[in-house]
Formats: structure tokens, sequence, C-alpha cells
């Protein structure tokens, strides 16, 4: 079933709004938050959080592309289930991120405060309108999706040290330029 369509489920308060988005997009939505918190149960808990922020977002959102709009929700689910108590001693994907973005920024907690402003998002989209297509492919899966090296270089036919190489290039070009901003 197509994007708009079960958009207009969820307008018409149609349960079968949730079963089309679990069926098109579930296991992105497992994968998302599983990079971020490592743990399967958890993973699912906030797959189905996220059903719950979908139904009481849409409406009144009428989102474009849907796909971004269901991650973004399970991401923060999973980040913020992450920041909670039970998670302080773990180290996973999202841990993971914020290391390599703190070379940019100084501290993890000007990331975390950073990274939630319209002001940075808007630079990098800035920014990445200026790599190559593999690049921004490459960024958006390691730092929206948390994706490891080595699932980025399943996905994009490269080894993982080529990924890693481009990753470390495409951040040594972001911080000069976000610097200059």
């Amino acid at each position: 079933m197509d994007d708009e369509r079960i958009i207009e489920l969820f307008f018409e308060r149609s349960e079968q709004a949730i079963t089309e988005v679990s069926q098109k997009y579930g296991r992105l939505m497992t994968k998302v938050a599983m990079n971020a918190l490592g743990s399967l149960p958890d993973a699912e808990e906030c797959v189905n959080d996220a059903y719950l922020g979908l139904w009481n977002a849409i409406p009144p959102a009428r989102p474009k592309p849907l796909i971004a709009f269901v991650c973004r929700i399970v991401r923060n689910i999973s980040i913020n289930r992450y920041h909670s108590k039970a998670f302080e001693h773990r180290r996973n994907g999202y841990e993971e991120c914020l290391d390599e973005f703190e070379n940019l920024f100084g501290s993890r907690e000007s990331v975390e405060e950073t990274m939630d402003k319209k002001m940075l998002a808007g630079y990098i989209d800035e920014f990445l309108e200026t790599r190559s297509e593999l690049d921004r492919l490459i960024f958006v899966r390691r730092f929206f999706y948390m994706d490891t090296s080595p699932q980025i270089a399943e996905q994009t036919g490269l080894t993982s040290v080529a990924v890693r190489s481009r990753l470390s290039r495409i951040k040594a070009d972001l911080k000069p330029f976000l610097q200059e901003k």
C-alpha cells in the first residue's frame, strides 16, 4: 500500500493504518531502535510506542515522506529510552554516534543540545547538498539511522574500511564548514 493511502487510513482513524505501517516499515523501525538500544525487547517496545506516537500525530500531521516521519518518531523514542536510568551503563550505536560527533562540538552535552537545534540541521543539510549521493547516504545511514560501518558497507557495496574512510573525510570537511557558519 502506498504512503498516501496509509495516511488516509490514519485520518479515517482506521486501525488498519497501524497494520500497514507495521508491514511496510516495521523491520526498519526495529532496526533503528536496535541501533540505538542494542536490545531487541527494548527495541520492540519502542516500536510499539512509535505506533501510538503515529496514531496521535496523524492527524493533524500529513507527513511527506512518511518513512522519515516514522523513523524520526521511533528514533526519538529510542533515544529517550536510552537516556532513562536503565540504559546509563550500556554502550551502543547511539553512544558511538555521539562519540564521533564529540570531535566536532567539544563535549557530549553540547552535542545533544546542538543536535536538536534546527539551525544545525539546516547547516548540515546545506553541507550534505555539496556532497555526492553516496556520501549523503553514508552520512545519513550513520548518524540518523545509527547503522554501523559493516551495515553501511553491505548496503552500499563498499568495504567497511572504505565506509569508515569516507565517514572520516566527511566529518573532516564538516567540522570547518560548521565552524565557518
